[in-house]
């Protein structure tokens, strides 16, 4: 040992981490040392991505508030102050909040239908998603990008095809009319369904209702969707016929224009649709039933097998501009949020302008000027209880083989609730959307004679067959 070294120390370590001693015949050996793991420090640029990562947060949540206090000063009539307040707004959304993603891409979906509230001439700078809306020219087109967006109309085309299948078990004859059959993407999963049952298919009657041909004299989309689906129908030998209903609005129709026949199993099928027949909670009664009230009773009066019904679980039809601000950002944080999550690296701008377009009649819209009314599934449940229809329970086979499809399409973050008979796709705890099967009551006199046509209309009709058979829109394969 050194003689230098003071009594009782150890060897310094070398450059390697090894002490070099010298045994008693002169030789010399190293002996490693080892030195007890003390945790590093965070480096400094996971410290200050840990900083930037809060500070956006803290922005983020400035900037909801800012919003929302923007919206209540809407509500107050105070035009001024609101119009401030979003113009700060503004200022943090492009210098502090970045809008491609989380929440800042939810906020400025919320700011800009403020901004067209408070100046609705005013040319709008969306970002590409209100361009998008208007390069695709046409609401299917949307529909389409949100049906690939997401499993929310999977979902409910799922659980509604489920539901009829069921009921039409055993039948020969059945009749599905669908109230809003957009690009009819519904149903050629059920018709391959019924082309393999046991015992051969059942002749089925399709009737699609959407909005009457434009003015100027484009193609009619209904009409196409009538072939696509008659060669799908074809090409699975099923007997197959499809017909068309027009008009602006489900309550500008009458029962007998869906053409009711005695013996066939009817199915009626709703799919984001009945909301937009509700009007203010708290608005003034008058002697004529809401447009809600209307249609259920007609549905009702079919006496269908089966009604299946999927609606929005959101809360956002309320006379208060701020209720509705405060629930449809929380709600539409949650989609986004499941789009983003399913697609990081794909913005969808077809799909969330399908939503924006929802966001901005929740925010802009007032009175009979407002149609997204989405309300909670309590309200549902009771209002189709009153209208004379028997609830059909969800089991636990449907929602198992939802969880199955979910796990497939789109991941094990999204889930499902039971929830009095219903079933609820779920985003983390946040509900989205709800199923619920219902069946029609037994009809009595009366609104048995709601289905059958007026005589004046029946004359006008049998007088001109083959223009009424072209207007239809009428398609049969048998």
């Amino acid at each position: 040992m050194d003689p230098s070294a003071p009594s009782g120390s150890l060897p310094l370590p070398s450059a390697h981490g090894a002490a070099t001693m010298t045994n008693g015949a002169g030789a010399s050996m190293s002996t490693a040392v080892v030195l007890p793991a003390v945790p590093l420090p965070p480096t400094f640029a996971a410290a200050e991505a840990a900083r930037k990562r809060q500070e956006q947060e803290n922005n983020a949540i400035r900037l909801v508030h800012l919003l929302v206090t923007c919206a209540k000063a809407i509500q107050a009539g105070d035009y001024a102050a609101a119009f401030n307040i979003l113009t700060e707004a503004h200022t943090a959304l492009t210098t502090k909040v970045s809008a491609g993603f989380g929440i800042g891409r939810v906020v400025s979906h919320f700011a800009l239908a403020l901004a067209h509230r408070l100046c609705p001439a005013a040319p709008t700078q969306s970002g590409g998603v209100l361009d998008a809306a208007t390069s695709a020219g046409h609401a299917s087109e949307l529909y389409r990008q949100f049906y690939d967006s997401g499993p929310y109309l999977k979902f409910a085309h799922f659980m509604a095809n489920q539901a009829i299948l069921q009921a039409f078990d055993g039948c020969d004859r059945v009749h599905i009319i669908d109230l809003a059959i957009m690009q009819g993407v519904q149903w050629p999963s059920l018709i391959e369904t019924l082309s393999l049952r046991p015992g051969g298919p059942p002749a089925i009657r399709l009737t699609g209702v959407g909005p009457p041909p434009a003015e100027d004299g484009s193609c009619n989309e209904l009409h196409e969707v009538g072939l696509r689906l008659a060669e799908y129908a074809r090409a699975c030998n099923v007997p197959f016929s499809f017909r068309a209903v027009t008009g602006h609005a489900l309550d500008s129709l009458q029962p007998w224009m869906f053409q009711i026949i005695p013996g066939e199993a009817l199915a009626v099928n709703s799919i984001y649709q009945l909301h937009r027949l509700l009007v203010d909670p708290d608005a003034a009664s008058t002697s004529l039933p809401p447009p809600i009230d209307t249609v259920l009773g007609w549905i009702t009066a079919m006496q269908p097998r089966v009604f299946a019904v999927v609606e929005q679980e959101a809360d956002h039809n309320k006379s208060s501009l701020v209720e509705r601000f405060t629930n449809a950002l929380f709600y539409y944080a949650s989609v986004i949020d499941s789009m983003e999550a399913r697609s990081p690296h794909h913005r969808s701008l077809g799909a969330e302008a399908y939503l924006q377009r929802e966001i901005f009649d929740i925010v802009c819209g007032e009175g009979s000027g407002r149609v997204e009314r989405h309300e909670p599934l309590r309200l549902w449940h009771a209002r189709l209880l009153r209208a004379g229809l028997a609830q059909l329970p969800v089991g636990p086979t449907e929602t198992w083989q939802v969880l199955a499809l979910l796990r497939e399409s789109s991941g094990a973050r999204y889930g499902v609730r039971e929830t009095a008979g219903c079933l609820t796709l779920m985003w983390h705890d946040q509900p989205l959307f709800t199923a619920s099967v219902w069946s029609g009551a037994p009809t009595n006199t009366v609104a048995a004679g709601m289905l059958r046509e007026p005589a004046d209309i029946k004359k006008s009709s049998s007088d001109n067959s083959d223009q009424q058979q072209v207007a239809a829109g009428g398609i049969s394969m048998q």
